[in-house]
């Protein structure tokens, strides 16, 4: 079995690393390259750095921000947020990120995803999907939950149903999903881990899970339960209530392959 990975989250709005809830009132944590270089020598699998109002406010990524953040952390790095073209992926990946995050973009053009799966890969092309659920209809029962895809950092709803919609993206040239809970987001309350089985279940792509970490256990539950092949959290790693060493080692613990903090170069 693969091991599972452990990863890091930098939502950069302004240059600066921030946190929220719900991806609303949001709190300044630090300078993404220091957080990034830190996360690297803590035993962090990959790191995301997402640019989470490039795509509201309609530009390009911070394209220097990416390159001083990649130039201190030598493990993985997806970076999404702004890119809408082929051309903008390459760039972006020139700047040092080794995959590229789409998500409003895509919904909007969703012949974008295999556009780029074929220019560099389906293994650098990660599809971002934030859901949130509705709302059962009476007498449903779990098994027809649904979940609505929204983008633009959260603030626009569309008409995609999200397990779907995961669905398609892989079929287009996505080769990984990240999947944040627009529920949980911030909120500390545990991942949605129905969410996440519905989405793992169905692709065969690696899935991450985002949104609600509160603690190790999170995590645990998350791939056990939720069936995610990566956990990514921010403010639990940000504000140091958690290390990432804590987190593998309850993952460790409950029996999932995790990778050692050594092996980090930490």
């Amino acid at each position: 079995m693969l091991a599972r990975r452990v990863i890091p989250c930098l939502d950069v709005d302004k240059g600066r690393v921030v946190k929220g809830t719900k991806f609303l009132n949001l709190t300044d944590e630090g300078d993404p390259a220091e957080l990034a270089e830190r996360y690297a020598r803590e035993g962090a699998d990959e790191i995301v750095f997402l640019d989470i109002t490039a795509a509201h406010e309609r530009r390009g990524t911070m394209l220097d921000i990416v390159r001083r953040t990649a130039s201190r952390a030598f493990v993985p790095l997806t970076v999404g947020g702004g890119v809408r073209s082929v051309d903008e992926m390459r760039d972006v990946l020139r700047a040092g990120a080794d995959k590229v995050s789409f998500n409003t973009a895509a919904v909007a053009e969703p012949a974008l995803l295999t556009a780029c799966a074929d220019r560099f890969g389906s293994q650098a092309v990660v599809c971002a999907i934030d859901a949130r659920r509705l709302p059962l209809a009476d007498g449903a029962d779990s098994a027809e939950r649904r979940w609505e895809v929204v983008t633009h950092g959260g603030r626009r709803p569309t008409d995609l149903e999200a397990v779907a919609w995961a669905m398609r993206v892989v079929e287009l040239g996505a080769g990984e999903l990240l999947v944040t809970s627009m529920d949980r987001d911030g909120t500390h309350s545990g991942f949605d881990t129905e969410l996440l089985a519905a989405i793992a279940t169905r692709v065969r792509v690696p899935v991450i899970a985002s949104g609600g970490a509160a603690g190790p256990a999170d995590f645990v539950t998350a791939v056990r339960d939720g069936k995610a092949d990566a956990v990514l959290a921010a403010s639990i790693f940000h504000r140091r209530t958690h290390s990432i060493a804590d987190v593998k080692a309850a993952m460790a613990a409950a029996g999932l392959p995790v990778r050692r903090i050594e092996e980090s170069g930490a």
